[in-house]
């Protein structure tokens, strides 16, 4: 599975920002697949996540409200809307995605593979 993030940048707070994450090498079979963050001298911290393979989602309470995960009909694009941006929003974002059996719950779930990574600077 390859994950590739790309529609990071630089916004003023309370603007918008969409992150997509292309992936190839997956399989029908359902995935967890979510949003990652983490700042210099962080853990990494859980945004969104979603099960593919029902569309159930969860957020981080941070984020609630804020952000949206979602992902396309053809099933090859994961995306990150978010809206009414922070400074603490501020983050190298990551999408990450893990095979059945998988959690979706973002504070638990646990991911083999992720992408590069795609910068989110709020200011």
């Amino acid at each position: 599975v390859q994950l590739v993030e790309s529609g990071g940048g630089s916004v003023q707070t309370g603007g918008s920002l969409k992150l997509s994450c292309t992936t190839s090498g997956t399989t029908d079979s359902g995935y967890c697949m979510a949003w990652f963050r983490q700042v210099p001298g962080a853990e990494r911290e859980g945004v969104a996540a979603i099960y593919t393979g029902g569309g159930s989602t969860d957020y981080a309470d941070s984020v609630k409200g804020r952000f949206t995960i979602s992902r396309d009909n053809a099933k090859t694009t994961l995306y990150l809307q978010m809206n009414n941006l922070k400074p603490e929003d501020t983050a190298m974002y990551y999408c990450a995605a893990e095979e059945t059996p998988c959690s979706y719950d973002v504070a638990v779930g646990e991911y083999s593979f992720w992408g590069q990574g795609t910068q989110v600077t709020v200011s």
